[in-house]
């Protein structure tokens, strides 16, 4: 049944970083309850190849979830994501920072109405700095975090890993944050807000080549 059977994850995310992160909470036993966007749904949900009319891309990164589809911009889906949220564990989102605030789905606002909820955003930059608005794709992590420039041979251009190294280093770090913040929680009773930075987890998967 896994070891997070009973835990609760409202899942806000889309594409990669945050998908990945909450399929490795659903692989743990957590119920996750997947918001999309009423009749396109994930972006990812276009991304070729299709197998029997279905995103091998999605289905690779979404199994073991539940999927429910609200409009986040009408009031009476706010309504029902809040109430959701009330009976929820964690949430998970990777809008880029001050979009759940403008939906009334911030960190703060939910979290007032349950101190136990344990809040992840996962951005490229960030929730605050200079560079915290831009946006990131796993390309321009990549590059930016230094990957880039030890791959491929000596004297040639810089070359990009042949997968979404940038995406997936965050992912994992957030599940990291989000497995602690559990722990953390039986103890203090109370949750946390993780500030999850693409950037940031790139450089930390750097290790040794950062020192060189």
């Amino acid at each position: 049944m896994g070891a997070l059977k009973g835990v609760r994850v409202l899942d806000f995310s889309r594409v990669l970083a945050g998908p990945y992160c909450t399929m490795i909470l659903a692989d743990l036993g957590a119920e996750v309850i997947k918001v999309e966007r009423p009749k396109k749904g994930d972006l990812s949900r276009d991304s070729v190849p299709f197998v029997n009319g279905q995103s091998a891309y999605f289905i690779s990164v979404n199994r073991g979830k539940k999927s429910i589809t609200l409009d986040l911009q009408d009031p009476e889906g706010k309504n029902i994501a809040a109430r959701l949220a009330d009976q929820s564990d964690i949430i998970v989102e990777n809008f880029r920072p001050g979009v759940m605030d403008r939906l009334g789905l911030g960190a703060e606002t939910l979290r007032k109405r349950n101190p136990r909820l344990i809040y992840a955003s996962i951005t490229g930059f960030g929730q605050s700095g200079p560079y915290a608005n831009r946006p990131a794709y796993d390309l321009i992590l990549q590059s930016m975090g230094g990957l880039m420039g030890i791959t491929g041979e000596q004297g040639r251009e810089p070359v990009r890993a042949g997968y979404s190294i940038g995406d997936l280093a965050a992912s994992v770090w957030a599940s990291v944050g989000i497995l602690t913040a559990l722990y953390d929680r039986e103890r203090e009773g109370v949750g946390q807000v993780l500030d999850l930075s693409m950037l940031d987890s790139q450089v930390a998967f750097c290790e040794n080549a950062i020192a060189r």
